[in-house]
């Protein structure tokens, strides 16, 4: 019988147009969700007026689907390696869709604080098994890259929100939003349940669905013989699925390091989208200046992802995420000292793409990392809880946020900023096994084993 090694199979060649549509199916998902996590910050005005409430009531409302996402982080991670992560993905999608259709037969704001937490299990969900299924479809060399362009389609999808908003709000109200936003995503995992394949790195540790492989690799045009075994001999070999497992020497400093890196980063994202729009107006801008900085703040994380995913596969993930860190630090530190006045918005809007564009590119490529660190057996699960207790800094960043401008203004805002930061590119150089610079591809026709 002949053994053939998936790993090898996958990385001995460029990634195809067909895997290419993987991604970007996957991506599609990734900027929906981004687009539903979005959708209650926008309504949070027009429901004030409707139901007659103070902004601050929507507090807990806003608590309550980070809480959410925060466990359906770790929980959808785990049921992902359990599984399967096209499973997992597509209940996600569907369940955040699903919900965020019946918010219209919302009329108070318990209720709705409710239905936001499952809906954030959904949104939780739908990263982990994201990022490990594009992992697991691309040649290790292009993982990274793979990886940051799908989850950087996040602040795309919030950007969208925006735009959607802007539109249906005036005109139809926050109900007909918000079933727009849920009524797409259900469609849209309806139609990648009949299209959207199995990870093959996946499907190769379970010998049961070894027939649904055979079928896949053929697709991706690999010469499969009749009655083919399958091994994954890139990947460490892990003989059950426990978030014990991420704690194992081998993996115990690396998920301590992450864990602080999204805890931290994911505070100083919050903290920045937050504030940043009341900071500007508290220091004078006017409201059109406000919503372009955090715009700024936002947009510059996609070219810093971008950029950074370049950067890694150059020189590799160590000098590159050490490098953006250093550039975010620096930007808030200059923020920190500036004068922030009208006549110099320009150059505020500037510093704060600058700003944003790195913390966000860090936040992001910080996915690719993670997949790189654990083997396929619990690449979701580690994805997910390092993303779960990055949410435990979302779920700070409006208290912490509170606590800077009260104490200090923008100046303080800044400072915490740079503080957090630096805690990220601490935490960025202790782990230990960073993604390498990508090899250039050899042509070789030997992926089998005996």
């Amino acid at each position: 019988m002949r053994v053939l090694d998936v790993g090898s199979l996958l990385d001995a060649q460029e990634w195809s147009r067909y895997q290419k549509l993987i991604v970007a199916a996957t991506a599609l998902t990734i900027v929906l969700d981004g687009f539903d996590n979005q959708l209650i910050g926008i309504a949070v005005l027009p429901l004030m007026g409707e139901w007659d409430l103070p902004r601050a009531a929507f507090a807990p409302v806003l608590a309550s689907g980070m809480v959410g996402m925060m466990v359906g982080g770790a929980i959808g991670g785990f049921i992902g390696d359990r599984v399967g992560r096209r499973k997992a993905l597509l209940a996600s999608v569907g369940s955040f869709g699903a919900l965020t259709a019946f918010t219209p037969i919302v009329d108070d704001v318990f209720a709705l604080g409710v239905l936001r937490f499952f809906i954030g299990l959904g949104l939780g969900g739908a990263m982990p098994n994201s990022a490990a299924l594009v992992s697991e479809y691309v040649p290790a060399r292009r993982r990274p890259f793979a990886v940051t362009l799908t989850i950087v389609c996040i602040p795309i999808g919030g950007t969208l929100a925006g735009l959607v908003g802007a539109q249906i709000l005036p005109q139809l109200g926050w109900r007909a939003l918000f079933l727009a936003g849920g009524l797409v995503p259900l469609v849209l995992a309806f139609a990648l349940w009949k299209t959207l394949p199995e990870s093959p790195r996946y499907l190769a540790r379970h010998p049961q669905q070894w027939p649904e492989l055979t079928q896949l690799l053929r697709r991706l045009h690999y010469e499969v013989p009749p009655g083919a075994s399958f091994v994954d001999a890139t990947e460490k070999s892990i003989t059950r699925v426990s978030p014990r497992e991420l704690l194992r020497p081998e993996f115990r400093r690396d998920t301590l390091a992450l864990s602080a890196s999204f805890f931290f980063c994911l505070l100083t994202v919050y903290v920045g989208v937050n504030w940043v729009p009341s900071m500007l107006a508290g220091a004078g801008f006017d409201v059109g200046v406000a919503s372009n900085g955090l715009a700024a703040f936002n947009l510059g994380g996609v070219a810093g992802a971008l950029i950074g995913a370049a950067l890694i596969r150059r020189v590799g993930s160590r000098p590159a995420m050490l490098a953006m860190s250093t550039g975010a630090v620096a930007g808030a530190a200059a923020l920190a000292v500036m004068p922030l006045a009208p006549q110099s918005a320009f150059v505020v809007l500037v510093m704060l793409a600058w700003t944003g564009g790195w913390i966000n590119g860090v936040q992001v490529t910080m996915y690719a990392l993670a997949a790189h660190v654990y083997p396929t057996g619990i690449r979701a699960t580690g994805v997910g809880t390092a993303v779960a207790l990055g949410r435990m800094g979302g779920v700070l960043s409006p208290y912490a946020g509170s606590w800077a401008l009260e104490s200090g203004g923008a100046s303080q805002l800044f400072t915490l900023l740079a503080a957090t930061m630096t805690v990220v590119l601490v935490a960025l150089a202790s782990v230990r096994h960073h993604i390498p610079r990508a090899v250039p591809l050899v042509v070789s026709h030997a992926s089998t084993t005996m």
